[in-house]
């Protein structure tokens, strides 16, 4: 690991031990999510992938942020259900989306399947053997989109998962449904840490990001948005045991989720297992309640937050800055407002470092 790298995990572990600022990931340039440029002809193609991964990634490396550049196979939330028999579909418009859903017997076929010899787990594996072979130390693999076990239920078996979840009789193939799905969470991110030859309860994560974090006591990252569609009393019954069992074997885990369910996203900060939360729609929260409850638990809130209108950098890392120090909450802020300059960028970091300091 090259010296800026080794700078930047040190600030990161004293602020997993809660010294220091909150953490600003500040991007070099507005960019897209996702880069779709020919994409479907991309997917099958590791190597066209990788180069897309580093020249979203080279911006960040050197530039006034705390985020570590960062860089996955880009592969999509299809990408455990898809090792289990699950098709999809590509196009340059969106990311891979998911066709029909399997059957019972399919679903069950699923647990003989080798995740190494997948299609998709080959994919990811030429991904990382290119970058180790790059000699690009500036610049970190991480996870594939991995999503969380009751995520991938839904991709497998369907939207008949919620009238089963609803009908006593069918509990045993939920039960049944759960076991096969956390087996192939829990043996794709074994077999992902061991391309990447990373330790179980550790790992570099970028959600999607070309910026990432060292996360020293948490090897696992899930998507639960299935899981807003639920109520409180079933996200309790069925949501949080398997979240908690696949986050175990890992040291515990980042968790995201789209949409607004304030009770989940407070079932979620009370487990120890869950590290961090990424919001996929913060502007859905006001800002003072999410970091307040963030702060009671403990949990840090890795995520955008929302700006108010007109509101310029300056203005917006100000406002928030004030509510972490208020509040006591920690934060890893994907700003959704930031300067142009690289002068300003650096203002920016060093003024979010001081409001927030500990």
């Amino acid at each position: 690991m090259n010296a800026t790298l080794e700078s930047k995990r040190a600030s990161h572990e004293a602020f997993w031990r809660g010294e220091g600022p909150s953490l600003i990931l500040i991007p070099p340039a507005q960019q897209e999510l996702y880069d779709l440029r020919d994409y479907a002809a991309r997917f099958h193609d590791p190597q066209a992938m990788w180069e897309s991964e580093i020249r979203r990634a080279e911006g960040v490396v050197d530039w006034p942020t705390d985020g570590i550049p960062t860089i996955r196979p880009n592969l999509g939330v299809t990408f455990i259900p898809a090792m289990a028999g699950l098709e999809f579909r590509l196009s340059d418009e969106a990311m891979p989306w998911p066709g029909e859903p399997l059957t019972r017997e399919a679903i069950r076929a699923a647990r003989h399947v080798s995740l190494a010899d997948t299609a998709m787990m080959r994919l990811a594996q030429t991904f990382y053997a290119l970058h180790r072979a790059s000699g690009r130390g500036d610049i970190v693999a991480y996870h594939a989109d991995t999503q969380g076990v009751f995520d991938i239920a839904h991709l497998l078996n369907g939207d008949n998962t919620f009238y089963e979840l609803a009908e006593p009789a069918q509990a045993g193939w939920i039960e049944e449904l759960l076991e096969i799905c956390l087996d192939l969470y829990a043996g794709a991110t074994t077999q992902l840490k061991s391309l990447l030859k990373e330790p179980a309860g550790s790992m570099v994560h970028g959600h999607g990001t070309s910026q990432g974090v060292w996360f020293p006591a948490a090897g696992a990252r899930m998507a639960e948005d299935t899981a807003i569609l639920l109520s409180p009393r079933m996200v309790e019954r069925v949501i949080l045991p398997v979240i908690r069992r696949a986050a175990a074997p890992f040291g515990g885990a980042f968790v995201h989720f789209c949409g607004k369910h304030p009770v989940l996203l407070e079932q979620l900060c009370a487990l120890a297992e869950v590290k961090a939360l990424d919001l996929g729609n913060p502007e859905l929260y006001d800002p003072r309640w999410l970091l307040e409850r963030c702060a009671r638990t403990n949990t840090v809130l890795y995520s955008r937050l929302a700006a108010e209108p007109g509101e310029g950098w300056q203005a917006y890392a100000s406002r928030l800055a004030r509510l972490v120090r208020q509040t006591g909450a920690r934060v890893i802020l994907h700003p959704m407002v930031f300067p142009e300059s690289r002068a300003d960028c650096a203002v920016m970091q060093s003024l979010w470092h001081h409001l927030t300091a500990r």
